[in-house]
């Protein structure tokens, strides 16, 4: 994927800038997560238990792993910034989680440009608004304002 200028950046401010290619979220995937964070409540862990049990049909997604999935969604479909050096989570203005994700449905994540600051410092600082969808469903699985900021080598200056 081509970097983009910060110019360019800037000027899309308040625009869709991208959805990511769906991702199917997988028992294995939801599994590992488990593991990861220690949660292993049926509803995600357990898919005859869930099945039985739950008006869901089976396992769902934790809804910490889908947010978390929405660094790879980003990595996969926007363009990094030109002369960027790195880029980190500031944090989340509102978290919103709106539907399950169930074992096997795939999602994705649209991204739309809320706001871009440049500081004289080099950091950037993105506010996106995210919406992870589910294939299929009119109801999305999450919508979130994400922070990030991201370091840009800043233009040399001349003496």
């Amino acid at each position: 994927m081509q970097p983009i200028s910060l110019e360019t950046l800037l000027a899309n401010a308040g625009k869709e800038i991208g959805a990511s290619p769906w991702r199917t979220v997988t028992q294995h995937m939801i599994d590992l997560f488990g593991d990861a964070t220690d949660d292993h409540q049926f509803i995600h862990c357990d898919p005859e238990r869930a099945a039985r049990e739950t008006p869901f049909g089976g396992t769902i997604a934790h809804g910490f792993l889908t947010l978390s999935l929405l660094s790879t969604l980003a990595f996969e479909t926007l363009p990094p910034i030109e002369k960027a050096k790195m880029g980190v989570n500031h944090g989340f203005d509102q978290v919103r989680f709106l539907a399950p994700v169930k074992t096997g449905s795939r999602i994705r994540a649209r991204f739309v440009l809320a706001d871009v600051k440049a500081r004289p410092s080099g950091w950037v600082q993105m506010t996106q608004d995210v919406t992870i969808e589910i294939e299929g469903s009119a109801k999305p699985a999450l919508t979130a304002r994400w922070l990030t900021l991201t370091f840009v080598e800043p233009e040399a200056q001349d003496a």
